[in-house]
């Protein structure tokens, strides 16, 4: 018995990377952003979308997973190949328009933490910027996966937070579980706030992200009850820590009437007095490395993705020589959401970010319907196509987040 659970230990560490990496890239810059607006705003009313959001994450996150184990290819190219060029590159285009807004978004983020800690943002993001382009540039998978898992481990520092701020545990817990009032569905406000949260917590770039990973790194089908643990485990994890973010910040903006913030470190800076010197640090730590963690996986994802849709040679593991393409698109992707940020006036920043989140939810389900229709197709999954239960999840989270994109078009319609 003990060396059966040793090896699926070792087994489990061996394939553990993709999906606890790409689970928590969710909690970035625009994340951190959106979870401590939601807190800061409506205090614990948000709370119940956690559970929800959770269980989506996982079902959708495990099918990208599944999909490239089974198939050996990523999910842009699954679709080149399954729908034609044309619409792969309408969907790339999209893809890549607002994953360049959620670039932006970290270099936001790296530019509010340092400043938190008097470093100027003419300084803090060029230098990061060349930091996370030569951690890709010159690394290999197996070093830069190793560096990102020690990245997402820092995200327990939210959890250390979230209790420092001292917040109502019954209270917390109650909205968890428990729906709000009618009133706040009439609120165009919440409604985004609320396709911001499902945007930044299963955002379509990770799935592209997820899949290519798990080509590249060989998972082979008989491993993949391994794989699907890491998917899993970084599921839950990823919104432990987002669900720490919003009772942090409820528990001290809101309770004292802060309101809304202007970016993510005024939330670190508004929670020193209230909550003490201690859970500032690990509140803008986190967000320092929550942002550099992210500008390094949003790039890389987007040139993974651009690269299988037109079928040229792409991976951490090429030379520069082997996938050209990739290290030009993953450069100018790094360069251009750093040189935007240094444009941006600072009161326009705040925008971009939460503005990025939900184009990731309106977006979303255009992704999930192509992967549903890809996963269920017999002559590509075989055995392993998705189960009716699975099926009822991600076809429910598609149709939840169109219906609340189309309330909240028609909240901003003249007259509503």
């Amino acid at each position: 018995m003990l060396r059966r659970w040793r090896t699926r230990i070792l087994l489990f560490l061996a394939v553990l990377g993709p999906g606890f990496i790409t689970a928590n890239v969710d909690n970035d810059s625009g994340g951190i952003l959106t979870y401590s607006q939601a807190g800061a705003q409506y205090g614990y009313t948000l709370l119940w979308t956690m559970l929800p959001i959770t269980i989506a994450l996982i079902v959708v996150q495990e099918m990208c997973a599944r999909m490239g184990v089974v198939t050996g290819k990523g999910l842009s190219d699954l679709i080149r190949e399954e729908f034609g060029l044309r619409l792969t590159v309408i969907l790339m285009v999209l893809l890549v328009f607002v994953n360049y807004t959620n670039v932006v978004t970290e270099f936001i983020g790296i530019a509010g933490s340092l400043q938190l800690f008097h470093v100027w943002k003419f300084i803090s993001v060029p230098v990061c910027a060349a930091l996370v382009w030569f951690l890709v540039f010159r690394g290999d998978y197996k070093t830069t996966e190793k560096i990102f898992l020690v990245a997402s481990v820092v995200y327990i520092a939210y959890i250390f937070a979230g209790v420092l701020s001292q917040p109502s545990w019954h209270t917390a817990l109650t909205s968890t579980i428990k729906l709000p009032g009618k009133n706040v569905w009439h609120d165009k406000a919440y409604i985004y706030m609320a396709i911001g949260i499902v945007g930044t917590t299963i955002a379509p770039w990770m799935q592209f992200y997820l899949q290519s990973s798990i080509v590249e790194k060989g998972i082979r089908v008989k491993d993949y009850g391994a794989s699907r643990l890491d998917v899993i485990v970084g599921s839950f994890f990823t919104d432990i820590v987002a669900w720490f973010i919003v009772v942090a910040c409820a528990a001290t903006l809101w309770v004292h009437g802060f309101g809304a913030i202007q970016v993510a470190a005024d939330a670190a800076q508004a929670m020193k007095p209230l909550a003490g010197d201690f859970a500032f640090i690990l509140f803008a730590f986190g967000l320092f490395n929550a942002s550099l963690f992210a500008a390094s996986i949003l790039p890389l994802s987007t040139a993974y993705t651009v690269c299988e849709g037109l079928g040229v040679e792409s991976g951490v593991d090429k030379s520069y020589k082997e996938a050209p393409f990739f290290y030009w698109l993953y450069t100018l992707l790094i360069a251009g959401g750093a040189l935007t940020v240094l444009l941006l006036p600072d009161a326009q920043l705040v925008n971009v970010a939460i503005l990025s989140q939900v184009l990731n939810g309106v977006l979303l389900p255009v992704i999930i319907i192509l992967m549903l229709m890809l996963i269920n197709r017999k002559d590509l999954m075989g055995e392993h196509k998705n189960s009716f239960v699975w099926n009822i999840v991600a076809w429910t989270t598609s149709i939840l987040v169109i219906g609340m994109t189309m309330v909240m078009l028609w909240g901003m319609m003249p007259g509503h």
